[in-house]
């Protein structure tokens, strides 16, 4: 970071104006946001009065409407301009937010918070490729600055949810979605005076465009190389039909687990399983918040390039396992022991978030071929997506049921894992280098132009 503070990068974020005023629209986004995690469930429980699973239908809904939203958005972007599509899911959202003031049908509301859910992923596709084509190759630098923003805007939010929640009034209810919708709307307003960011286009042209050019045997790296070499229109591949960019997501899929661990296995394994108090379990959220502030951008500037990011997928797995081995442990002594056992697990788990962070989003957009990275985003955003609803039923229904040995069961498959990971990412980086390179010499120009 060049001994820069978090605050001076923030003045001047990778991508300039835009950058920072798309940082600005992130942070009051996820401010809103924090005041809906928080109230959500009370919301409906309390004010809708749904029972649980009436409940769990409804959350379960949402979650695959977020699945669904992720690569919907990815392959709009390859036709329309993000900048539009950024704003139309801030307005979706501030439609469906409202209609939850006026409806009291469970249908109505499943409909809502499908729309919310499918939105909601869809923006969070749309800014990482807005970033990665306004930040360029410093976009590791802006996710740690975003990552940073975020945190603080879930903390000042749900700060503003515990106060309608302690008056606990319907009105105040009703209080917090309006401003969970005044942040999207805010959100969209300020979308609106950026630029439309380049790179937009669903095939890449060279400046000698003239005849089509066969994509020949060898999968995503031959055609990338084809394309540019035969001079002519490159017919981008589709990341459903590019086996290496499906394991790269498949792979991903556990690199997120850490977010479940955190919120679900740590709160529930304190309560059930150990004689820790449980007023320790919001102070496992606090410290999360605090060290991703502080630590996200000095754990980013190593893994800046897309070999930085293949190391920190091989530590993720290393302070998943020792976190887990935490959790196991925690069991066998008193109060005291157990609580800084498990602190000091969600202080790994954390850590491991910062890695996961900055490889997933790195490897993203570097596995990807030139020209079709929207569409590539939009299927590597499914992985938090579908982790969200498959990671707390696999740690309560698997994980935790088994005990202790759970703990370390699953520690040692994300360690294995996340080996797998990184080898298989370094052999598509060393394929895509060298369809780079070959195309660079077909048209006499450096690779690294060709890679862009």
């Amino acid at each position: 970071m060049r001994g820069n503070g978090l605050w001076a990068q923030l003045r001047r974020p990778p991508g300039g104006r835009d950058a920072r005023i798309m940082l600005l629209a992130q942070g009051v986004d996820r401010t809103g946001s924090g005041v809906w995690a928080a109230a959500s469930v009370l919301y409906f429980t309390y004010v809708c009065g749904m029972d649980a699973g009436r409940l769990g239908l409804l959350l379960g809904v949402g979650a695959v409407a977020g699945i669904v939203g992720s690569p919907l958005a990815g392959r709009a972007a390859e036709r329309l301009p993000v900048r539009a599509l950024l704003i139309g899911c801030h307005l979706l959202r501030v439609a469906t937010m409202g209609l939850l003031l006026v409806v009291d049908r469970f249908a109505a509301l499943l409909l809502s918070v499908a729309l919310t859910c499918l939105a909601e992923r869809g923006a969070k596709t749309l800014e990482m490729l807005f970033a990665t084509r306004v930040a360029g190759e410093r976009r590791a630098t802006y996710q740690a600055l975003f990552r940073s923003v975020a945190n603080g805007g879930y903390a000042v939010g749900t700060g503003f949810a515990a106060i309608g929640l302690a008056v606990g009034s319907t009105t105040a209810y009703r209080a917090l979605i309006v401003a969970n919708a005044l942040s999207y709307l805010l959100a969209a307003a300020l979308i609106r005076r950026t630029a439309e960011p380049a790179g937009r286009g669903l095939v890449a042209e060279t400046p000698s465009s003239s005849t089509p050019a066969q994509e020949p045997a060898g999968g995503m790296a031959g055609g990338v190389a084809g394309g540019v070499a035969g001079g002519g229109r490159e017919t981008v591949p589709s990341p459903w039909r590019d086996r290496g960019y499906l394991l790269f997501v498949l792979l991903d899929l556990p690199m997120c687990l850490d977010d479940s661990v955190l919120n679900v296995g740590l709160p529930l394994w304190l309560i059930h399983h150990t004689g820790a108090p449980h007023a320790v379990v919001p102070a496992f959220l606090t410290l999360n918040t605090v060290m991703v502030v502080v630590l996200q951008l000095r754990v980013s500037a190593w893994a800046e390039n897309p070999r930085g990011a293949t190391t920190a997928v091989g530590w993720y797995g290393v302070l998943l396992l020792a976190s887990c081995g935490l959790i196991a442990l925690s069991t066998g002594g008193g109060p005291l022991t157990a609580s800084l056992a498990l602190l000091a697990a969600a202080a790994l788990v954390t850590l491991a978030e910062l890695m996961r962070s900055v490889s997933s989003w790195e490897l993203a957009v570097s596995l990807a071929p030139p020209g079709a990275k929207a569409s590539y985003l939009g299927v590597a955003g499914m992985s938090q997506s579908v982790q969200k609803s498959v990671g707390p039923m696999l740690l309560t229904g698997v994980v935790m049921a088994a005990g202790p040995v759970g703990w370390l069961a699953l520690g040692a498959a994300s360690t294995g894992l996340a080996a797998v990971q990184r080898r298989a990412s370094l052999r598509r980086l060393a394929a895509l280098e060298a369809s780079a390179g070959a195309a660079g010499a077909a048209v006499g120009v450096p690779s690294a132009a060709v890679v862009g």
